[in-house]
């Protein structure tokens, strides 16, 4: 018998991997940080001897949910600039409110709550970008949970840094503060192709390209912006990040609303992935993404709940809801956008978008743990025919009793075990004051 760390036994378990595979009675055996083994109870208790022992009995077992985008310390302006169109949104509410109030203390709190909500709501890895990252990193780093984030980067100053030049450094800073840390990784983030210039654009490809790290950014979000870069670059927004040498496997997108076909083949040739962030996308009224097409023609796509200030929560188990009905509804076609396809958003294919599908988005040996665990036994979840369904369409983040993350229990019975979130809750009730008051001046 091999002793190893943990074993969760007697579990429904989901692995995510190529063939589907549901295992009605598993257990899976955790050593370190990684996964030892998945199977049947009876083969894996009769190899493995585990120094702690979860009982899943009852439960269903799965990958942590991949949020592919969001601005976790947005949770400080959750709520503050509703029902408006995305660049009025932008220009006079968000960036002003953000020039005024936005730096560490802000940056640091605001991501620990959004940390605390993604855990209770079974998200174990995000992808970020904000201002003031390094606070992010700490946040995320402090409760445990693995994240892939940027400096956003703009031609004008932002609360942290005054020039684009700054920007890129620090963001230089990030990569090789964070290098090989197991939690933390680092990807570079012009903000969009309206707020950065095409040297601006390049010098960021540039810093990627030396390092190895993903790019991505905001793209045709809306008619407005799509219009808007068709007149500044005499091209398709598509074309000109060609030919400025943009597209590849390590770039993705964000929102990608006002694609087309063409945009679509172009994407698909060049390997480039995409987000999705349907109930962003809804509240803002920018439009749908053409997201089966875009699944038809093979790029990989991820799903995002963007932040608080345009969603307005963090829950992935909603934004799967609401992706696979919104398409039906778009499409007047109930077959597309299968509950299967949406949880492999978020968890496997969404760990592509990112480039960490060798770690994390399915279960199996060498992966590192990253695992929820839910009860099973509630009314709105009895009974269970299909799996895919019932967390596509019926499960809630209170439903998530337990999350591991890189091996190390970070929720158990719903308890938070890395942070304090009342603490975490106080803080950003102190710092919304401040904000209260500084939109009033």
């Amino acid at each position: 018998m091999r002793e190893v760390d943990m074993i969760i036994s007697k579990g429904r378990i989901l692995l995510l991997d190529d063939n589907d595979s549901i295992i009605k009675d598993g257990s899976i055996a955790i050593d370190g940080d990684s996964i030892a083994a998945v199977g049947e109870s009876v083969d894996i208790e009769s190899q493995y001897t585990g120094r702690r022992k979860i009982d899943a009995s009852g439960c269903l077992v799965m990958p942590g949910l991949i949020n592919c985008h969001t601005h976790a310390a947005m949770t400080c302006f959750r709520g503050i600039a509703d029902d408006m169109e995305l660049m009025d949104w932008l220009n006079n509410y968000i960036f002003p409110a953000e020039a005024k109030n936005v730096d560490p203390d802000l940056a640091y709190w605001g991501s620990l709550l959004a940390c605390a909500e993604m855990i209770k709501s079974v998200t174990t890895t995000f992808c970020d970008m904000y201002i003031f990252e390094d606070e992010t990193a700490r946040a995320a780093k402090e409760a445990g949970i693995r994240c892939l984030l940027g400096e956003v980067l703009f031609d004008f100053p932002s609360p942290n840094v005054k020039t684009p030049s700054e920007g890129l450094e620090y963001t230089r800073m990030l990569i090789e503060k964070w290098a090989d840390d197991p939690l933390v990784n680092i990807l570079v983030e012009p903000h969009a192709l309206y707020t950065c210039s095409p040297t601006l654009l390049k010098d960021a490809k540039a810093l990627a390209d030396q390092y190895n790290v993903p790019v991505a950014t905001h793209l045709l979000e809306n008619r407005g912006e799509q219009e808007q870069l068709q007149k500044l670059f005499g091209v398709k927004a598509t074309h000109f990040l060609k030919d400025i040498g943009y597209l590849d496997e390590r770039f993705f997108a964000f929102h990608c609303v006002c694609m087309d076909d063409e945009d679509i083949k172009i994407f698909a040739d060049h390997g480039c992935k995409v987000v999705h962030n349907p109930e962003s996308n809804m509240k803002l009224a920018s439009g749908v993404a053409p997201i089966s097409s875009m699944i038809k023609r093979g790029v990989v796509v991820g799903l995002g709940t963007d932040g608080c200030a345009s969603n307005n929560n963090l829950d992935m188990l909603q934004e799967m809801d609401t992706a696979a009905k919104l398409e039906k509804v778009e499409r007047l076609d109930p077959t597309v956008m299968s509950a299967r396809t949406v949880i492999r958003m978020a968890t496997c294919n969404g760990a592509k978008v990112l480039g960490m599908e060798n770690h994390v988005g399915s279960l199996k040996a060498s992966m590192k743990a990253d695992i929820i665990i839910l009860d099973l036994n509630k009314p709105h979840l009895t009974p269970l025919y299909n799996e895919y369904s019932h967390l596509a369409y019926a499960v809630n983040g209170s439903d998530v009793d337990t999350a591991i993350i890189n091996g190390t229990v970070v929720m158990e019975n719903r308890k938070l075990t890395t942070i304090d979130e009342n603490e975490a809750m106080a803080q950003v009730r102190k710092i919304a004051e401040r904000i209260k008051k500084s939109l009033e001046e």
